[in-house]
């Protein structure tokens, strides 16, 4: 309504400019007498307002037209003439020319110029409607980051930088999180810390799939619990070996990361340095459970007879027995103890024979069997050491342990 009311009001101006040139002399001669005719009017006149009312509209009727003729009430005498009621004076004075402004073509229509914004409500051809580009809407629920990237700078700067949206998504309200921070106020300064701890370009975006939630957390905490590692003798380059290899380390508080490191001290009899070369190696230790961890020790011990001086040695040459399967731990000890004979501190010689699958260790203990060269033990001739009978590769192993041809344990195996 406002938009109607000011181009209305525009078309009115420009209409009197236009009466105003085409009629000047006689616009302002009736303009000039019906101001004369309400200045002086005598009070007999004023006296009754029944009788004035219709001569002033009718008055007003002959100037809007540019000519003037007596009302009809002057006609049969109720009324005088307006122009005997003057005084001499005023009857004679004449009016003053006035310069009128020199309306052209560019001043008539400058107006024009300025078009007012179309209203919401105007009707467009059916072409202006097929021009109209709309942006799709953000979809208020959805299940996939997919959705939202479009729209989000800083969804879409994370995958520039090698975040995988579809990983993180699965993380419990991890794309909630995403959705709330801004990349220039809240995720360039946590880049820039993990760059300064030691992370790699190339590697932020994997480090930040598989832990979005550092992105929320305070700088200034995560700042205390590198100052707390650094207070524990862990160098630059151990510190950023651990963040990368366990990218949750940054999320425990300083006492946790303290319980942590003093649990593995005690419980397995450590110095200060082995326990920080046991971390260092093998990081997850101070992020994951302590249960599991806690189970593995009573199977060495309880289960497997390994006495705690031997679970020491074990633990501190390979860290991952202690979160390693106990079914498989289990396993993997009877078919070395009890099928091939090897003892305890045998085994705690060499621990890496528990990470091996045990299908491998099954079938090249089976082939030099076959070739009656399953030799272990250290005091005899032709002794193959556990680490030998695992770590090599086939052809390898083959050619030098079991003095045989790659293509001779490979028929052997289909007999298996």
């Amino acid at each position: 309504m406002a938009l109607w009311a000011r181009q209305a009001s525009r078309w009115c101006h420009l209409l009197k400019a236009i009466c105003a040139a085409e009629f000047p002399g006689r616009l302002r001669g009736c303009s000039s007498t019906s101001q004369a005719c309400h200045g002086f009017a005598p009070r007999a006149l004023l006296s009754s307002p029944n009788d004035v009312l219709p001569w002033r509209l009718q008055a007003y009727r002959h100037v809007s037209v540019g000519s003037y003729s007596p009302p009809d009430s002057a006609k049969d005498g109720s009324f005088s003439s307006p122009k005997s009621n003057l005084p001499l004076p005023v009857k004679q004075e004449q009016a003053k020319p006035e310069t009128l402004p020199d309306l052209n073509e560019k001043t008539l229509y400058e107006d024009w110029d300025d078009v007012p914004p179309s209203s919401a409500l105007e009707e467009i051809s059916e072409e202006e409607a097929m021009q109209i580009i709309a942006e799709p809407l953000l979809p208020l629920h959805s299940s996939t980051l997919r959705d939202y990237v479009d729209h989000s700078e800083t969804l879409a700067k994370l995958v520039h930088l090698g975040v995988d949206l579809s990983q993180v998504e699965k993380r419990q309200k991890a794309g909630q999180l995403l959705l709330t921070l801004d990349f220039e106020k809240d995720i360039r300064k946590i880049l820039l810390f993990l760059k300064d701890v030691g992370v790699e370009d190339n590697q932020l975006g994997p480090f930040l799939t598989k832990n979005p939630y550092i992105l929320g957390e305070d700088l200034e905490a995560l700042e205390t619990r590198v100052a707390y590692l650094k207070s524990k003798k862990f160098g630059k380059a151990e510190i950023a070996q651990m963040v990368s290899r366990a990218p949750y380390l940054l999320l425990f508080s300083v006492e946790r990361l303290d319980n942590r490191l003093g649990f593995f001290k005690n419980e397995l009899g450590l110095s200060v340095k082995k326990t920080k070369d046991l971390v260092i190696r093998l990081p997850r230790l101070l992020t994951g459970k302590l249960e599991p961890v806690k189970e593995n020790l009573q199977v060495c011990q309880i289960e497997l007879g390994f006495q705690r001086n031997e679970i020491q040695q074990i633990v501190f040459k390979t860290p991952k027995i202690l979160t390693a399967s106990k079914k498989r731990l289990k396993q993997t000890f009877d078919y070395l103890h009890n099928i091939m004979g090897i003892p305890h501190h045998m085994l705690t010689r060499f621990p890496q024979v528990f990470n091996s699958k045990l299908l491998r260790i099954k079938e090249r203990h089976t082939f030099l069997t076959f070739l009656g060269r399953a030799q272990y033990d250290p005091a005899q001739p032709s002794y193959i050491s556990l680490d030998q009978l695992v770590s090599l590769p086939d052809e390898v192993f083959c050619t030098e342990i079991a003095k045989a041809s790659i293509q001779d344990f490979e028929k052997f195996l289909k007999t298996l």
